[in-house]
């Protein structure tokens, strides 16, 4: 178990990773521009607002890389959070924020945006995949509420569904689309983080700051409701209460990151799973530490694919899936039928 002293010093080793792996992100592209370049350039900029690049690099540098790390880092610790969250509040050590179908249905919502809404309505494919995701948020909630109580198992059973039913019609809307639009549309299921911009990241990361703060307080609550909701009602703690803030907020967050950056698998599977065997499961230290790893993650996953085969690019969500298939087998012959983590 952690202490508060421990506790400080880890997180502050995680914040090193963090700048290390931003550093490393803001230096990595097929422009010549390299790590003794940019971070000079950025902290003048921040300072000064002068930087030694001329136009072309001092674009690249604050308009395509600094949004795209920024991206990366907010969307891996959007997702860290949740799968932390829904693998205490499910019991179920293989939830992560899509078991409820909000990638599914916020790819529905950007695919249809991209065949159809943008030649009826200005709306943007993030604003579109958003809707997706908080339809499905609803109707699953809808479904699986009785009397202003939350089933856990008939909301897994709605999510798995809802998910099916969701991932046929992406399929559908594949196979029917133009072959000019088929492409993109490829690209962004499988997570796209080029189409980064400065004011769309803010906003994720002020309603991430927001979700984390209240997750955070209730953390202490988290730890009672892993041993078991009777458990948890005999010592006072309001379960239906914390189901409702916790699994909407979660899927809020979700649902966010997804219309940002697409469908990123396996960050809220390995980084909680990782944080929790190293550092127990103390959900006072386990949510920040996992936010902060689940950011360094997700940039050094997109480095990787910016790099692994370049000059072309790959979706960050392949090296996420192709890290995450090998990392559930080793933590399945770990733990062998023992799937109780807590």
């Amino acid at each position: 178990m952690l202490s508060h002293g421990k506790m400080v010093v880890w997180c502050g080793v995680a914040l090193t990773a963090l700048s290390l792996a931003a550093a490393g992100g803001l230096s990595v592209g097929s422009a010549s521009l390299g790590l003794n370049q940019a971070i000079p350039a950025l902290v003048g900029e921040i300072l000064s607002g002068r930087s030694p690049l001329d136009p072309a690099q001092r674009s690249i540098l604050l308009e395509i890389r600094l949004p795209r790390v920024l991206l990366s880092a907010t969307v891996g610790s959007a997702l860290s959070i949740c799968g932390v969250v829904l693998q205490a509040l499910l019991r179920n050590p293989l939830a992560e924020p899509f078991i409820l179908g909000i990638s599914s249905g916020a790819a529905v919502g950007a695919l249809l945006f991209m065949l159809l809404g943008a030649a009826v309505h200005p709306l943007s494919i993030q604003a579109a995949a958003f809707l997706g995701a908080l339809g499905t948020v609803l109707l699953v909630f809808a479904v699986s509420g009785s009397r202003g109580r939350i089933q856990t198992t008939t909301l897994l059973l709605t999510g798995v569904i809802v998910n099916a039913f969701f991932t046929s019609w992406i399929m559908i809307l594949l196979v029917t689309s133009p072959e000019h639009q088929l492409q993109s549309m490829l690209f962004w299921l499988y997570g796209d983080l080029a189409s980064a911009s400065m004011g769309r990241t803010l906003a994720l990361a002020l309603l991430l700051l927001l979700v984390l703060g209240v997750i955070q307080f209730h953390a202490r609550g988290l730890n009672v409701l892993v041993a078991g909701e009777e458990t948890a009602l005999t010592l006072g703690i309001r379960v239906e209460h914390y189901k409702w803030i916790l699994i909407g907020l979660t899927s809020l967050l979700a649902g966010a990151s997804v219309a940002l950056s697409g469908i990123i698998g396996f960050v809220g599977l390995i980084v909680p799973h990782v944080v929790r065997m190293a550092f127990g499961p103390d959900h006072r230290y386990l949510i920040p530490l996992s936010a902060l790893w689940g950011g360094v993650f997700l940039i050094l996953a997109d480095i990787a694919a910016r790099t692994l085969f370049f000059p072309n690019e790959i979706p960050v969500g392949v090296v996420t899936a192709a890290l995450g298939a090998p990392f559930f087998i080793l933590l399945l012959r770990r733990r062998g039928p023992q799937w109780n983590l807590w």
